[in-house]
């Protein structure tokens, strides 16, 4: 029987990796023009010089010496970084197509295979964006419909609330399934209660994805798949949950195909399995069962994560900021009163509809953006860079860009004010992104911020439990949402 020395492996490993990074970096370096960037590392690339819990902190202190265009290596993968408003605006709207592919990562081909629409690739993509969103309008995104269920959702939240009776509680979980259970009923037809175990699972699988994918582990598999794919660790558990999420979403249209009526489609899922009927040749190249599956996990994730986060954002900015939420409490009291919050409210509501846009701004929910790569070669603001190269559009950078935002650290709403009070746009917020990959739900994003925010803060005064400190850290994740806290939501009279 043969025995290998685990050393000896390991080193063989080291060396195999050393070897394929002197390639890659050669490979590059036939191409001069390429953005400047740090010089990598053997192996690790820049890793050693990138913080790897909130990457785009260091990709704004690399741009202070490299400017707004530049490159990092994370093991063997070069990515361009893009930051300030003006760079980001140039790439994503005058070179749309030029950035409008999604890069061919290992954990990305593992999770989505290329279906779905938020890392899908070429027509693909294109058939299912166009299909999201006309199906999610049919439901009622941007609609009195979709209001109605909103309003109905926020009874719910309201009683639950004040079951509390005004003693602390971690609003997490209740604002998440609240939100969620919006989305499901376009993709589902239906809700769940807030204690329900199918809701709180999904909840579970996604949130734990939205941590672990900017984990080190996850990035080193991409650059490293058949070495770091064997050993155990958060890409490991990403892959779990993503497989328990779609199994679930399989069960669901496969019970729904069984009673479907092409005549009366109750729901996304419905709409989809009657596109498969039709009998076109995009029937079967398009609206396949796969593209399906994964189509429903994106939405359900970026319908739920980025609107839950940025609510709570905005009830723990309400704490730290008493004066502030009185003013907008005021303002929903002379405007709507006691009737139900209605997005129609919104013009005649300047200083809410500044809090909301700063909350979402100062939040700076999705800061490193979701990555994009280039569609072909392109030469963009003097440099070249090649077909299939990963780019990051760093969002964090447009949102805190100190040419349009007067005070871009600060939590201040007057930042979406005029001096006379009037609500004011700013070209720079840009928190759906820009282009051909911008968010698709972002109108019913804005529906639901809008409803639900006030329809909090009309009923309920929000305050630290007594003694607690109230800190603004950002919890690390693809998404950037707030340290575990409890609130007091006390009741107005």
């Amino acid at each position: 029987m043969i025995t290998i020395d685990p050393v000896t492996i390991l080193l063989s490993v080291v060396v195999v990796l050393f070897l394929a990074n002197v390639f890659n970096n050669r490979k590059q370096d036939n191409n001069k023009n390429f953005p400047p960037g740090p010089t990598p590392l053997p192996i690790i690339g820049n890793i050693h010089c990138i913080d790897l819990e909130k990457p785009h902190k260091s990709f704004i202190e690399l741009s202070k010496k490299y400017g707004s265009v530049f490159s990092v290596q994370l093991g063997l993968e070069k990515m361009v970084i893009l930051c300030g408003y003006d760079t980001v605006k140039d790439a994503l709207i005058n070179y749309a197509e030029e950035f409008s592919e999604r890069p061919n990562s290992p954990i990305f081909e593992k999770t989505s295979r290329g279906h779905g629409v938020i890392l899908a690739h070429g027509e693909n993509w294109k058939v299912m964006r166009r299909f999201a969103l006309s199906t999610l309008r049919d439901y009622g995104m941007g609609k009195k419909s979709i209001e109605n269920k909103i309003n109905d959702e926020c009874e719910c939240l309201m009683q639950t609330f004040r079951s509390y009776k005004g003693k602390p509680f971690d609003n997490m979980t209740i604002i998440n399934t609240a939100v969620a259970n919006i989305i499901v009923s376009i993709l589902l037809g239906h809700r769940y209660e807030y204690d329900d175990p199918t809701i709180l699972r999904l909840m579970r699988l996604t949130n734990e994805n939205v941590r672990n994918l900017e984990s080190l582990m996850v990035k080193l598999y991409n650059s490293y798949p058949s070495v770091i794919g064997w050993l155990p660790g958060s890409h490991r558990k990403v892959l779990k949950n993503n497989d328990e999420f779609q199994e679930f979403v399989k069960e669901t249209f496969t019970k729904q195909k069984k009673e479907l009526d092409v005549n009366d489609q109750r729901n996304l899922i419905d709409s989809f399995l009657a596109k498969q009927q039709e009998g076109k040749p995009e029937s079967t190249l398009y609206y396949h069962d796969d593209n399906l599956t994964v189509l429903v996990v994106n939405l359900f994730g970026a319908g739920m994560e980025t609107t839950t986060t940025t609510l709570r954002w905005g009830l723990l900015l309400m704490m730290k900021y008493p004066e502030i939420q009185k003013k907008v409490q005021n303002e929903i009291k002379r405007v709507i009163g006691s009737a139900q919050p209605q997005t129609e409210h919104r013009k005649e509501m300047p200083y809410t509809d500044a809090v909301i846009h700063e909350i979402q701004r100062f939040g700076d929910i999705v800061p490193g953006n979701v990555p994009h790569a280039t569609s072909q070669d392109v030469t963009f603001r003097g440099y070249f860079i090649p077909k299939g190269t990963i780019v990051i559009p760093v969002l964090s950078t447009a949102l805190r860009d100190k040419t349009y935002f007067e005070k871009p650290e600060e939590f201040y709403p007057e930042h979406f004010l005029d001096s006379e009070g009037h609500f004011k746009k700013n070209e720079a917020f840009i928190p759906f992104s820009l282009g051909k990959r911008s968010c698709v739900g972002e109108n019913l994003a804005k529906t639901e911020l809008f409803v639900f925010f006030t329809t909090m803060l009309q009923n309920f005064t929000f305050q630290a439990p007594p003694g607690a400190k109230l800190d603004l850290t950002p919890v690390s994740g693809i998404t950037s949402g707030p340290l575990p806290h409890d609130i007091c939501a006390i009741p107005r009279s």
